[in-house]
């Protein structure tokens, strides 16, 4: 992909945050990045993702976090993005949002069981969610720290940035990634729709049980596995 064609996907990415309703005034960002170039592309601090267009976006090199192309400032969450973009090499594009469901998991400092099969079509398992910064990791480079925090979560729990397209951090918010920015942001979408269908069953049902393990990987897997089937095979363009 050019970056030209990058900073298109990327700047329609924002735009779509906003049109999911997971946007509330300028709370929100996404970003997208060309591994071969060594730069991601990320929305201007402060600028409503709705309003976002692919000259606007600002081009951060990944190894040193130097703005390389743009007149404005970056959002305040570059630094982790390129953490995560260094940390798990197989993403594409990271979206953070402060969705009303999923950020509300967060700020009680609550994993998402996984409860049904909606859940079980994009994570093996619970909704991870971090332990909080400490003083040290808030009063130093701070979002830095965030993705230091998302990355340990996924490790320290054995998986993969597959496995948990999404982390909790605790107290903040949800950052979801995918192999793509536009991937991202369904991640995000279904994150969300997760977290709200879990506080619905367990305000119907507090007991409710999680999911069996069979029924989630089979769930995950056709969509995911080595021998996925679900939607449509990709057809050579013509």
């Amino acid at each position: 992909m050019t970056l030209d064609r990058l900073r298109a996907e990327v700047a329609d990415a924002n735009r779509a945050l906003e049109r999911a309703g997971l946007v509330t005034l300028s709370f929100g960002n996404v970003s997208g990045v060309d591994r071969a170039e060594g730069v991601l592309l990320i929305k201007p601090s402060g600028v409503p993702c709705a309003q976002v267009r692919p000259e606007d976006l600002v081009a951060v090199a990944l190894e040193d976090g130097r703005i390389v192309d743009g007149s404005v400032k970056p959002s305040t969450d570059t630094p982790t993005h390129r953490l995560l973009y260094l940390e798990l090499p197989d993403i594409g594009g990271v979206v953070h949002t402060h969705s009303a469901s999923a950020s509300a998991w967060a700020q009680a400092g609550r994993a998402i069981p996984a409860l049904g099969t909606t859940h079980a079509d994009y994570f093996r398992g619970p909704v991870l969610v971090s332990r909080d910064l400490n003083e040290r990791e808030i009063a130093a480079e701070y979002e830095w720290e965030t993705g230091r925090v998302i990355v340990e979560t996924i490790r320290n729990h054995g998986r993969s940035a597959t496995d948990s397209p999404a982390v909790l951090v605790r107290r903040h918010g949800p950052f979801a990634w995918g192999d793509s920015a536009s991937s991202a942001v369904e991640a995000a979408v279904a994150l969300e729709a997760i977290a709200t269908m879990a506080w619905r069953t367990l305000g119907l049902e507090p007991g409710a049980a999680a999911i069996g393990p069979e029924l989630l990987n089979r769930h995950f897997d056709r969509k995911h596995g080595p021998a996925a089937y679900y939607g449509q095979a990709e057809t050579p363009p013509r």
